[in-house]
């Protein structure tokens, strides 16, 4: 089984590989140049490996919330190439994606992502499993979410940390590296829900948009 993944929510382009044996991944910053950099950082990953897109047999992307430019740029494309190969998809929220780096813990996981507009994107975990709806959310709102003795982690902690910080007791703040979608989480994600068959067609995904519908982009 060949699992290709991906993540455009963030800064980073996270591409995941799985060949029912062995992970490959790859990341990259790739900011505005997302688009241009997409579909030929693909390509040139699945020539290094000598696979050809007709070999994958599920596509994985995640969904947000986060950027909606990446969000449209990752999930048309793999929407396109899913729907011309006739292969499964699956989609995973960017929240779950960060969640799964810190793996099982019975204190609350609280992965945020900067949402821009001076709120952030949240979800609540505990025990790998999510606790809270994900969230839209300004400084007062995550204050009231964020309980003591949390784990937290992403884009959107430097905008509240100070007052995080000082509401919060038993915070912990955990390093960059966590901050950003790994692929491996992606592709082991991706292998629980189609074990589950938790899979759909090149249609059945959607972005994960938290704005109100006045403030998105509309998708064609």
């Amino acid at each position: 089984m060949k699992i290709l993944a991906v993540d455009t929510s963030t800064d980073y382009l996270s591409l995941g590989l799985y060949d029912g044996k062995n992970f490959y991944e790859y990341s990259l910053q790739a900011g505005r140049q997302l688009s241009a950099l997409l579909v030929p950082t693909i390509k040139r990953i699945l020539d290094r490996l000598g696979w050809r897109v007709g070999d994958i047999d599920y596509f994985t992307c995640g969904l947000g919330p986060g950027s909606f430019t990446g969000l449209r740029v990752g999930i048309a494309a793999i929407k396109a190439v899913a729907w011309a190969q006739k292969k499964p998809v699956v989609g995973i929220s960017t929240l779950d994606i960060l969640a799964a780096a810190v793996g099982d813990n019975a204190r609350p996981v609280a992965p945020i992502i900067d949402a821009r507009r001076g709120l952030v994107y949240c979800a609540i975990y505990k025990n790998n499993k999510r606790t809270s709806p994900y969230m839209l959310l300004d400084e007062k709102g995550l204050l009231t979410k964020i309980k003591s003795g949390s784990i937290i982690f992403g884009s959107g902690v430097n905008l509240y940390k100070e007052g995080l910080l000082k509401k919060v007791k038993g915070l912990t703040i955990l390093e960059r590296d966590y901050w950003y979608p790994k692929a491996h989480n992606i592709v082991n994600l991706s292998l629980e829900r189609i074990r589950n068959k938790k899979i759909t067609d090149a249609f059945g995904i959607k972005p994960i948009y938290l704005y109100p519908k006045e403030c998105q982009v509309r998708d064609k």
